[in-house]
């Protein structure tokens, strides 16, 4: 399609939303709205001071329409464990019925790497999520935004990650190195309905956001939020959570949810500042099963059109699968994530690509954080030749697996802010590599980051 038509599918699409919104809003009107939650969770939004119990509640009600009766959205449309819903700091007030919800989480730190591709970068991580919600009866409607300064805070267009993979910079395919996400992270919106306890049926798209394939993504796991580097496995396995021209339509029934996606397959171009938008081109599909408030299990498939610009030609046929674990302990909680990513790309050139990450995050006595994260990734060609024209003109595939094991360790700062908190962290990861890249990366390569967090958290 061309700019005319991707403009008038734009205009569409919007019509539509407000379309929704408009008539939610006039069923329910008239002076007075219902909602699911009681009336002293209201009350406790005004206050100017609250019990730790009102606190708790107030918290609940903000995010009750932030899920299905399976469990808590955390990217998108994936699943986390309903328990994690406290796990998960957010300020949130009342501007009439609506919910105005934020989360931000900032790194700033050193990254330290040895052997011969190992390099050095000061840098900082971070997001933003401002969102607009409201419960209206049986009805919901959210307003999703997500926005970071990477583009500004990450220089050189990435910062140093050994062995990864994944996208472009200066017009070469990015290695030992992660690209930083987009200004635009995610607009989008989602309408939810539930006819009866226990059913709920939404519709969630826009111009950026992520469609119905992977585990939730790394930035909103709780099982890595402590972790400020990206996982190896991130074009395998989460890499769609910035997607453009997304529609998902879902349902959950008690503990499943079934959910189908369109979006646009092209990911992010090196111009972060703007919406590369695009035509719906591709598709995807996610079963979820909650067999309780502490498990969430997911299965994915999709088609994704010519994700990588310097492989126009090369579709990929991504699988993925996890199993995401939360329970909440006294000061604290342990949360867990497993999950499974396969890519086939689809062209002249067929290649499979398989990595495995587990992820484990405990909180305790409040302010001690401990984490580790072991991966276990295939990893392509483009390895031997570097940031080279060389890599432009290799056939991608597989020339062994590469073990990252990566273990941490962040301390809160006391009394930092009632609204804000931070902490000063340390994580070192060594690799086991195949023996063709030891001559290029040394017998041993490691990398060591310290780090501040800073992060919203209403005490």
């Amino acid at each position: 399609m061309n700019t005319v038509k991707r403009s008038h599918l734009s205009t569409v699409g919007s019509v539509c939303l407000v379309s929704i919104a408009g008539r939610v809003s006039a069923q329910h009107s008239g002076g007075h709205t219902t909602s699911e939650r009681p009336a002293e969770q209201h009350e406790s939004h005004g206050s100017q001071s609250t019990s730790g119990n009102h606190q708790a509640m107030d918290h609940r009600g903000a995010m009750s329409d932030m899920g299905t009766p399976t469990g808590m959205f955390a990217s998108g449309t994936a699943l986390e464990p309903r328990a994690s819903m406290d796990a998960n700091p957010m300020l949130h007030t009342m501007l009439g019925n609506w919910n105005l919800m934020l989360h931000a989480k900032a790194f700033v730190l050193t990254t330290q790497q040895s052997g011969p591709r190992g390099r050095d970068r000061f840098f900082s991580a971070n997001w933003l999520m401002p969102m607009l919600s409201r419960q209206m009866g049986a009805h919901s409607l959210t307003f999703r935004t997500m926005l970071s300064l990477e583009p500004a805070t990450v220089t050189d267009r990435r910062y140093p990650a050994l062995f990864q993979t994944g996208e472009t910079a200066y017009g070469l395919p990015i290695v030992d190195g992660q690209h930083p996400h987009d200004l635009f992270m995610e607009i989008a919106g989602l309408y939810a309905y539930t006819p009866s306890e226990g059913t709920k049926l939404f519709v969630y798209g826009g111009p950026v956001g992520e469609p119905s394939i992977g585990p939730p993504a790394y930035p909103h796991r709780t099982s890595a939020s402590e972790n400020p580097i990206a996982v190896l496995a991130h074009h395998q396995q989460d890499s769609t959570h910035i997607a453009y021209s997304v529609v998902n339509l879902g349902a959950s029934f008690g503990p499943i949810q079934l959910e189908a996606s369109t979006f646009h397959g092209r990911e992010p171009n090196e111009n972060r500042w703007n919406i590369d938008g695009g035509d719906p081109d591709s598709f995807a599909s996610r079963l979820s099963v909650a067999p309780s408030d502490n498990w969430v299990g997911q299965f994915s498939l999709a088609r994704i059109n010519s994700p990588e610009v310097t492989s126009p030609d090369e579709d990929a046929f991504r699988m993925t699968s996890s199993i995401h674990y939360h329970r909440p302990l006294h000061r604290g909680h342990v949360a867990s994530s497993l999950i499974w990513g396969r890519n086939k790309e689809i062209g002249e050139h067929s290649v499979v690509f398989n990595t495995y990450t587990w992820e484990l995050t405990v909180r305790l006595l409040e302010k001690n954080w401990v984490w580790t994260r072991i991966e276990n990734a295939d990893r392509d060609s483009t390895l031997l030749t570097g940031e080279t024209p060389a890599a432009l003109d290799v056939e991608e595939e597989v020339i062994g697996r590469v073990q990252a094991y990566t273990l941490g360790y962040e301390r809160d700062f006391p009394d930092f802010g009632s609204w804000l908190t931070a902490g000063l962290g340390v994580q070192g990861t060594f690799y086991t590599i195949p023996d063709v890249l030891k001559p290029i990366y040394g017998d041993s390569p490691r990398s060591v980051q310290v780090f501040l967090r800073f992060r919203t958290e209403r005490k």
